[in-house]
């Protein structure tokens, strides 16, 4: 593996914020804090799930995902269901209104991207691409 200097390191972490940054000024809903966007995306991804599971998914913690949920449903993106596995225990679904407002949000913030590739040479674009993979490879833990 070859040696990651801090200033790489660095330089890596602050162009991440920035083109973040950059998609989330794209979204047409600008109240809609990151960790509701996980959220939403894990279930769209997973199904319905506890809270416990979307924590790990966000990488953050219950309280925070619980947070997020209480938000979310109140805007009816997603709604709270009977755990089929457990009585006891509920599960977040996601909502019709949910998966719109999340596949709406993701299309801008995809338009705000191609906007930002299409500067870039074609094989800078296949390696910023593929740069994505990795990223996800990294941060589900595969």
């Amino acid at each position: 593996m070859p040696e990651v200097g801090e200033d790489d390191a660095l330089e890596f972490v602050v162009a991440l914020h920035r083109l973040v940054r950059l998609l989330r000024r794209a979204r047409p809903e600008p109240g809609m804090r990151p960790t509701q966007l996980i959220v939403l995306a894990a279930l769209h991804q997973y199904g319905p799930s506890r809270v416990g599971a979307l924590a790990e998914l966000a990488a953050c913690t219950q309280p925070t995902v619980t947070a997020a949920v209480r938000q979310l449903e109140a805007a009816r993106l997603v709604r709270r269901e009977p755990d089929p596995a457990d009585g006891r225990a509920t599960r977040v679904a996601l909502t019709a209104q949910g998966r719109s407002e999340l596949v709406r949000t993701a299309r801008a913030e995809a338009e705000a991207l191609v906007l930002r590739l299409a500067t870039l040479p074609p094989e800078d674009v296949r390696r910023v691409l593929e740069t994505g993979r990795l990223l996800r490879h990294l941060t589900d833990g595969d």
